[in-house]
């Protein structure tokens, strides 16, 4: 099932643009309380759009798988990311990791949902790593010196893969703003917990405010429930593709916006990342019925033609 081109779209741009608005955020304050606040606000204000819009927020087991996938793809990601940006990773090395995300969903989708693995996924995935690589080449030799914080940046990225095959499995038929709402609102309580174990620092309170306007608005708003509908559409393995093109695009929104330098592999990897996207794309399949989720649905049809 392809992904509407203007939906992939908007979700590339608006993560990407996450990146370099995460680090004005950071300097303007410390990062536990940039997050909580980007979650707490968000989770409030989601939740009041829901009550506004009439939507009907999940309920019962809904509620908490929709609570599971906010921990994973908000939480853990975020707060694992943080943590080792506070323990010395770079930022580069950070987006490098995260950037894997597509190969290791694709894995984890495998294992847990059971999908094929064609030779058009593989390399899709393949390539969307070799994308990702080229993009941060700069960065690769760092790994070697990016220390135990590396271990809380893998701790992000197995949260946002994970976050997506557990929001695909459970929350299919889930309103993807209700569980956005949801998901921020429980992100908000480790974030809160870091935040009282490392303290609060506000360096510039104007520059902050802003970030954490646009960041609510943008990031958390926005993105992530265009992201959890790109993965009712496709699934996990074909919305996490989409972090293949995500660092190159991040990479340029950073040279706008804080006058880092573009490097060639910038604009091979949006290359690279496109054609992953692309052949992915191509061949995604309808994904097989839930025999959980469809046996009701059969039985129920079989007693009204019983029935007839």
């Amino acid at each position: 099932m392809r992904i509407p081109p203007l939906l992939a779209l908007s979700v590339v741009v608006l993560y990407a643009f996450g990146y370099p608005l995460g680090a004005l955020g950071i300097a303007a304050m410390s990062p536990f309380l940039l997050l909580f606040l980007r979650f707490a606000v968000s989770g409030v204000l989601m939740l009041g759009v829901v009550r506004a819009s009439g939507r009907s927020l999940p309920r019962g087991a809904d509620l908490g798988h929709a609570a599971v996938v906010g921990l994973l793809t908000q939480a853990t990601q975020f707060l694992g990311c943080y943590l080792g940006l506070q323990a010395g990773v770079p930022a580069g090395v950070a987006a490098l990791i995260i950037g894997v995300n597509p190969a290791l969903t694709t894995v984890v989708a495998r294992i847990v949902l059971r999908e094929a693995l064609t030779p058009r996924r593989a390399l899709a995935a393949v390539i969307g790593v070799a994308a990702v690589v080229t993009a941060c080449w700069s960065m690769v030799p760092a790994l070697a010196h990016a220390g135990a914080g590396i271990g809380f940046t893998l701790f992000g990225l197995a949260g946002i893969a994970l976050g997506g095959v557990y929001q695909q499995r459970f929350c299919r038929d889930v309103d993807p703003l209700a569980a956005n709402a949801v998901g921020m609102t429980v992100a908000a309580v480790p974030a809160g917990v870091l935040l009282a174990v490392f303290g609060a620092t506000v360096a510039d309170p104007a520059r902050g405010a802003v970030v954490l306007v646009l960041m609510v608005l943008l990031s958390s708003m926005t993105a992530t429930t265009l992201y959890l509908r790109v993965i009712g559409i496709a699934g996990a393995s074909g919305a996490a593709m989409l972090f293949a093109v995500i660092p190159s695009v991040s990479a340029l929104f950073a040279f706008l916006m804080l006058g880092e330098p573009v490097h060639p592999g910038v604009l091979a990897g949006l290359a690279l990342g496109g054609a992953a996207c692309a052949i992915a794309s191509r061949g995604r399949r309808t994904p097989a019925p839930d025999p959980a989720v469809d046996e009701p649905a059969r039985r129920a049809a079989g007693a009204v033609r019983s029935d007839a």
